[in-house]
């Protein structure tokens, strides 16, 4: 996953959001929609998450330190963790009340200027379109890389900015139609209802999203493994080296969408010698890193076979036995 292209995802994305948080909630205000003030606090937590997911692209680009050896790409994680309670407080909260507010009579509905919200839509499908018609475009690039079919790439993707940027985007789109719905359905019924349950709607979708974001972050933050095809590919390029008869244990973890540390217990033959284990290793290091650029660190711990082990506690049985005949007085 490349962070230039993620960045140009999310800066397109904050933009527009930016445009629409200020023309919604005008638009909400002038037609008395519930729905449009809604879709104007979607807008609002948008833009602020974006700024979120730019500062952890910022963040995250810098060089390991003493006090951070592994560099910083975990706080990508952090930041999206704080970009979903955004979207949770910020625009599910808002929608969700306003909603309640609307269908129960203690906000006022309908306005004047209705045309404008039904402008204000168009504008933002246009603009939100734009937004996502860009993450989609990466997401359907990175897919060719990785060989999978598009929903299984946004799934197991570990680069949570970009799945932040696309969610928030699909989102938006599906609560336009939510909005649009409810607008148009006040209009011809005169009933607010419809315009408040189009406020609720758009709150319990960005729920769900602020959830699967949320779960994605904390999975990654606190340690998530890569995926077992990947496992797999990094036992078999250990088991294959010369030299390695097994491999014990193997663990993996992620230190940022791109930056994967590998840690192993390895069987290494008992006819080469430490220098020559070494060596090996270092082979294993760079054939790791060229097969799969985003293994960073590989740390093997030589280890001996079960058979190995149990030949030798079995010869050091044998020899304390014989130690203790020889100890044995004449008779």
């Amino acid at each position: 996953m490349s962070r230039s292209e993620t960045t140009k995802t999310v800066l397109v994305a904050g933009t527009a959001n930016l445009i629409l948080a200020v023309t919604k909630l005008l638009a909400g205000v002038v037609s008395g929609s519930s729905a449009m003030l809604a879709e104007g606090a979607h807008s609002v937590a948008d833009t602020l998450n974006q700024g979120f997911l730019l500062a952890s692209l910022r963040r995250s680009a810098r060089p390991p330190d003493r006090r951070h050896p592994f560099g910083y790409g975990n706080e990508r994680y952090f930041w999206s963790l704080l970009a979903a309670f955004g979207i949770f407080v910020a625009g599910a909260g808002y929608s969700i009340f306003e909603g309640v507010l609307t269908i129960t009579g203690h906000e006022a509905g309908g306005g004047e200027s209705v045309w404008l919200a039904f402008t204000v839509l168009g504008l933002a499908a246009l603009l939100e379109g734009t937004s996502w018609l860009r993450a989609y475009v990466q997401a359907r690039r990175e897919t060719r890389d990785s060989g999978r079919d598009l929903v299984e790439h946004v799934r197991r993707t570990p680069d949570v900015t970009f799945k932040a940027a696309l969610f928030e985007d699909t989102a938006a789109m599906i609560g336009l139609t939510f909005a649009a719905a409810g607008l148009a359905l006040r209009e011809i019924t005169g009933s607010v209802f419809w315009d408040g349950l189009a406020s609720i709607m758009i709150g319990l979708l960005l729920v769900v999203v602020a959830f699967a974001l949320g779960r994605d972050s904390r999975n990654l933050l606190i340690g998530q493994s890569v995926e077992p095809e990947t496992q797999r590919r990094i036992r078999a390029e250990i088991a294959s080296a010369p030299g390695v008869t097994g491999v014990n244990e193997l663990f993996t973890m992620h230190f940022g969408p791109d930056e994967v540390l590998v840690a192993a217990k390895v069987h290494f033959s008992d006819e080469i010698s430490a220098d020559e284990a070494e060596d090996i290793a270092g082979e294993i290091d760079r054939r790791l890193q060229e097969d799969l650029p985003i293994v960073r660190h590989v740390f093997l711990d030589p280890t001996q076979s079960e058979a190995t082990t149990a030949a030798r506690a079995e010869a050091a049985r044998r020899h304390r036995a014989r130690l203790r005949r020889g100890r044995r007085p004449v008779g």
